[in-house]
């Protein structure tokens, strides 16, 4: 394992899917190959993307992609797509929007499937991301699921976060409600040749003043036409401005955005959790579905050992 990281870290992208596909797959040494290569993380911009379906998040990440090659800069794209619950499988199909780059050197593009997992992405999405990171990539793009309001994990995992949607839809009603239009860096109006684009400008405007994200840089909003390739150049100047401006933040800023930690604290318990069922937990789901135990009493049996009123950590 520790001969593929470094393959992977000299630039071998085999080795990088590969690595890609043993931590989606949980393997026992994700740990290790993790900390392996957190030293080498910390250099490349990551940039989230979310929106509503069809609102051109794809379309935009091809252009971003074609532009950033055309300024020398190298990109790997994790493509978050919405899986089945029952099988857990997944159309994959964002990357068709992006095949004109699948032959480009300075390109990776992966899918992953949300395998039932809630905020917009994978369960090991933000692992990918840093393998992406350490290889050496310079910009590294997340598109979510793009299904509703709520998919703030990407916001608290990006370095830049952007919004995409379209004029004309009930965009303008839904800026001012909460979820992820409080909290997106860049607001960008996709389809500007249809509806209002103007009328959806103007309430946008009116909500990034307000700055509800918390961390004091200022919010955009652009408006473009990923699939005519207008204006491009004009949000990559606003992503790049943005970036250069969040590295001069303080750490204490960064941290009323930033939630990497929560993430991954949140499903190293979920393991625990379930490492602690085992082979019990489909049971204990079935168990809970069927109401024939009360949830919150079978937690705390779980997480904890009871012995003669005192209550003690499950893991001694």
């Amino acid at each position: 394992m520790a001969s593929l990281v470094q393959k992977m870290l000299k630039g071998d992208k085999a080795s990088l899917s590969r690595l890609i596909t043993l931590i989606e797959n949980d393997h026992p040494d994700t740990v290790s190959i993790m900390k392996e290569i957190f030293p080498h993380t910390g250099r490349a911009h990551i940039i989230g993307i979310t929106g509503f379906p069809g609102a051109g998040k794809s379309t935009t990440i091809d252009r971003l992609i074609a532009t950033y090659r055309q300024k020398g800069l190298s990109v790997g794209v994790v493509a978050v797509d919405p899986s089945s619950p029952l099988s857990g499988g997944a159309i994959l199909g964002d990357r068709v929007r992006m095949k004109a780059h699948h032959k480009d050197e300075g390109v990776f593009i992966r899918s992953m499937a949300t395998r039932g997992f809630w905020g917009g992405l994978a369960r090991n999405t933000h692992k990918v991301m840093e393998l992406l990171d350490a290889f050496g990539f310079d910009k590294v793009i997340v598109e979510t699921v793009g299904v509703g309001q709520d998919e703030v994990d990407i916001v608290g995992l990006a370095h830049t976060s952007l919004l995409v949607l379209t004029p004309g839809l009930g965009d303008e009603t839904q800026a001012i409600k909460s979820g992820v239009f409080e909290v997106a860096d860049i607001f960008v109006i996709n389809k500007i040749d249809e509806g209002d684009p103007l009328k959806t400008l103007g309430i946008l405007e009116s909500v990034v003043t307000t700055n509800r994200s918390g961390v004091n840089l200022p919010r955009r909003v652009i408006m473009v036409s990923a699939i005519e390739d207008k204006n491009m150049d004009g949000l990559v100047d606003a992503l790049e401005n943005h970036h250069e401006l969040w590295k001069r933040l303080g750490p204490e800023e960064r941290l009323k955005k930033f939630i990497g930690t929560d993430v991954i604290v949140r499903e190293a318990l979920m393991d625990l959790f379930k490492n602690r069922l085992g082979q019990d937990y489909d049971d204990f789901k079935r168990m809970l579905i069927n109401r024939k135990a009360n949830v919150y009493t079978e937690i705390e049996k779980i997480m904890y050992a009871k012995n003669n009123g005192t209550v003690q950590d499950f893991e001694q």
